[in-house]
């Protein structure tokens, strides 16, 4: 009679837990495949510039509106972590190892430096580039087409003949050109070479100096002025980051500065046939998309140039200089105000 009475109580409760599963069931095949279906993965991207200004900082904003774009947003679906490395090489390796340690699905590094070091620390997390000239020639690259290795993006290689050639347009009577670069940065190496040798070919002498921080381009200007008509200056990170300090001596000394690109002339100097970062890290972005995506991978997406080029010119600088733009510049420039 007790075996009896418990297997009752056994068989009702089995049914009563069974009915409660089933209900549970049914709940939560609505509810947790509802959830299943609209639950997005996360993603962790580490984005690393190597120093504020104004170029560096629009590809950083251009590469985030890319990514939204394509679906990739702050807050729903991506979180970035940000870090700036003040142009010290010992800040970039502490980022890449803090990228490496928290397992991001993704790096973006912005400037040559910037992807040098993340490349050093990981062979396996996809790496995309922005505002780096020349991949093949700092090793980041096996070539334009193949990369072959965790690194692609998008290259700022300029227009450097056309720069050239708008220089002899606007400074007709010059026969001497300046240039200052930061000695470590291989993207300025390579745009100098590759001015040089055209100016050389238009017959046109080069004066050079080359510095190693911000704080020697008041004395590297100062040497060269005296000596050169007009200054160019490449797209040089540490350049960039202090033309104001570069434009105190040169427009002291009635010189004008040939810009690499758009943000060193709203810094400060004349006149560019160059590139629109922003647009250059959107194209970052959505470069970097596809490779969330899984539709791409480093190792065969090729390198991409900019698609965006324009005259841009520095009204105040133009007016304190005395210079005369052609007409036929004049009327497809953008005009803006430096800072």
């Amino acid at each position: 009679m007790f075996m009896g009475k418990t297997f009752r109580k056994l068989a009702v409760g089995a049914a009563a837990l069974l009915a409660a599963g089933m209900i549970a069931g049914c709940g939560g095949s609505g509810g947790g495949g509802e959830k299943k279906e609209t639950a997005q993965k996360q993603y962790k991207i580490g984005i690393v510039q190597l120093v504020e200004h104004n170029a560096l900082d629009a590809a950083n904003k251009g590469f985030v509106e890319g990514l939204k774009k394509r679906g990739y947003e702050e807050g729903k679906n991506v979180t970035f972590d940000r870090q700036n490395a003040q142009a010290d090489q010992s800040n970039l390796q502490n980022i890449g190892q803090r990228f490496v340690s928290n397992k991001v699905n993704l790096i973006y590094a912005i400037a040559t430096p910037a992807a040098q070091s993340m490349a050093n620390l990981t062979k396996d997390i996809p790496i995309v580039g922005s505002a780096i000239t020349d991949y093949v020639g700092a090793k980041l690259a096996a070539s334009n087409e193949a990369p072959k290795g965790n690194v692609t993006g998008t290259s700022d290689m300029n227009p450097i003949k056309e720069q050239i050639d708008l220089l002899m347009k606007v400074f007709p009577k010059a026969k001497t050109i300046g240039t200052i670069y930061c000695s470590s940065e291989v993207n300025s190496e390579v745009q100098v070479k590759m001015m040089k040798e055209y100016a050389q070919s238009k017959g046109l002498k080069v004066e050079t100096a080359t510095i190693s921080t911000v704080n020697d381009i008041q004395q590297a200007a100062q040497s060269l002025t005296g000596k050169v008509d007009v200054f160019y200056e490449p797209t040089d990170n540490i350049i960039a980051s202090a033309m104001p300090t570069l434009v105190a001596v040169t427009d002291a000394a009635g010189k004008g500065i040939v810009c690499g690109e758009p943000n060193m002339v709203t810094g400060g100097g004349l006149i560019t046939y160059g590139i629109d970062y922003y647009k250059l890290g959107m194209q970052s972005g959505e470069m970097a998309a596809d490779i969330l995506d899984g539709k791409s991978k480093p190792a065969t997406m090729p390198i991409q140039t900019a698609k965006d080029l324009k005259v841009v010119i520095n009204k105040k600088g133009v007016a304190k200089l005395g210079v005369k733009i052609p007409d036929d510049i004049l009327k497809n420039a953008e005009l803006v105000e430096s800072k």
